[in-house]
């Protein structure tokens, strides 16, 4: 029987999507208001989901305060009150969109996980805007 478990997590950074080597002016016919040269911020709000079997001693699919834990190392003391652009190294050369985001922090946490367990990272940079990444 697999089941999935998920934990909400939150954290809030700045960003400004733009590719470096485009004007000022390219970059906002593409990205709008996001490619605010000062930057701009989000509250996003992260959903892990594991999805493993059940562990038949402990009725767990994964101890709940370890993938806790795991969060708020790899992702929350990595980005919270961040500047995505300018603070992680990850984006040094990849444009912060929440789907860059969201693969970056799948690929954080996936690598901590028992090999027959998988993984979906929900991100919301926005209450109506969201992704999602499964691998």
């Amino acid at each position: 029987m697999r089941v999935t478990v998920c934990r909400k997590a939150h954290f809030n950074a700045a960003h400004r999507l733009y590719v470096k080597s485009w004007d000022d002016q390219k970059n906002e016919e593409v990205f709008g208001k996001c490619s605010n040269p000062h930057y701009h911020g989000h509250n996003y709000e992260l959903i892990v989901n594991v999805t493993g079997t059940l562990d038949p001693v402990t009725g767990y699919v994964m101890d709940m305060k370890v993938l806790k834990d795991l969060i708020k190392a790899e992702v929350e003391d990595a980005f919270d009150h961040k500047n995505f652009n300018e603070q992680v190294p990850e984006f040094t050369d990849l444009i912060p969109s929440a789907e860059n985001i969201a693969v970056v922090i799948y690929n954080k946490l996936f690598p901590h996980l028992d090999e027959d367990k998988t993984l979906e990272v929900v991100l919301y940079e926005t209450p109506r805007n969201f992704v999602k990444y499964s691998g």
